[in-house]
């Protein structure tokens, strides 16, 4: 036994979400835009340094979804709280997107958002009396999606798409967990224990939340030895979790003898962070491939982004390889 005294779980209480004030609803995810003319949408790409490169992702993008290459899609809950979800889902389920990496945080607003119609609290708010991250539904639900999931052998974005769909909340059709899980295409879930609100419930359970964020670490994994020369890898909005678990996945796809080469790298975020820079952009594709970085709101670039991959291309125009 350890020396040092822990903390007991059993001091925690847990508050109803129906007493929670909310800053994100259902009327905050994006409408789809209407697909256009790829020149038209060309002239209205967002105003940033590298809008030619900008342009050209998005044709590459297109074209290895329309050829069957990886589309891999790494994102931070933020993409979620803007509400860009409905345009992931959108790509996922045209069959462009093929595996969609997230943060427990994703999966959590994700959940939320098919349960309550809303997600995001007021943490300074909340913080003051300990309440934050304190909700009864969003953990006893997650817990008890886990417990199945780890029972079945599922991994852990797998389980919570299954598990909502049994659940079936009053607005699971915005959820990214279900839609996805329902259109067969891989959610997984890499969770940092101390970093989530759930962690904080009363029934976490560390061990289990380990084992499921092990197994989807070897589902991507797994996901990633498909990488190849065409195929296309988006981390969008991670600053830190996912291009370090992609930089470790990527090595050992190599180490077992795939290639994983020549594919197209990008990261979209607000600032340019180091991580990203290095784990996503540069160092993956240094012997091969592309990498570029675009800076700006995600309710800026990406539905501009959403747009050039779905427009169709004009008479005698190719996509770009």
């Amino acid at each position: 036994m350890s020396r040092y005294p822990r903390f007991d779980l059993s001091q925690l209480k847990t508050k109803p979400l129906k007493d929670r004030r909310n800053k994100v609803s259902l009327d905050d995810l994006l409408a789809l835009p209407v697909p256009s003319d790829r020149a038209e949408v060309e002239q209205r790409l967002p105003d940033i340094p590298n809008r030619e490169e900008f342009r050209r992702f998005g044709r590459r993008v297109r074209l290895a979804g329309d050829t069957g290459r990886p589309v891999v899609w790494m994102m931070g809950a933020h993409v979620i709280k803007v509400g860009c979800s409905p345009l992931v889902i959108d790509l996922a389920e045209r069959g462009v997107i093929s595996c969609v990496a997230m943060n427990g945080a994703g999966m959590i607003h994700d959940l939320e958002l098919a349960l309550i119609g809303a997600t995001s609290e007021d943490v300074e708010e909340n913080l003051t009396d300990g309440a934050f991250g304190m909700w009864e539904e969003t953990g006893a639900l997650l817990h008890e999606s886990a417990r199945e999931a780890r029972a079945d052998g599922l991994g852990y974005g797998e389980g919570a798409g299954r598990f909502i769909d049994r659940l079936d909340p009053p607005h699971k059709e915005a959820s990214l967990l279900w839609r996805l899980w329902r259109a067969e295409v891989p959610v997984t879930i890499h969770s940092a224990i101390g970093t989530e609100v759930i962690h904080q419930h009363p029934q976490m359970d560390g061990a289990m939340v380990g084992e499921l964020t092990w197994r989807d670490f070897l589902i991507f994994t797994g996901h990633l030895t498909a990488l190849c020369s065409g195929a296309a890898v988006l981390n969008v909005g991670s600053a830190v979790i996912l291009p370090e678990v992609f930089l470790k996945a990527l090595s050992m796809v190599r180490n077992a003898g795939f290639d994983a080469s020549g594919f197209h790298a990008a990261n979209f975020d607000m600032i340019d962070h180091y991580r990203p820079r290095v784990n996503v952009v540069t160092r993956p594709v240094s012997s091969g491939g592309t990498g570029d970085i675009f800076l700006g709101m995600h309710e800026v670039l990406l539905p501009s982004l959403y747009e050039l991959i779905v427009a169709e291309p004009g008479p005698g125009e190719e996509d770009e390889r």
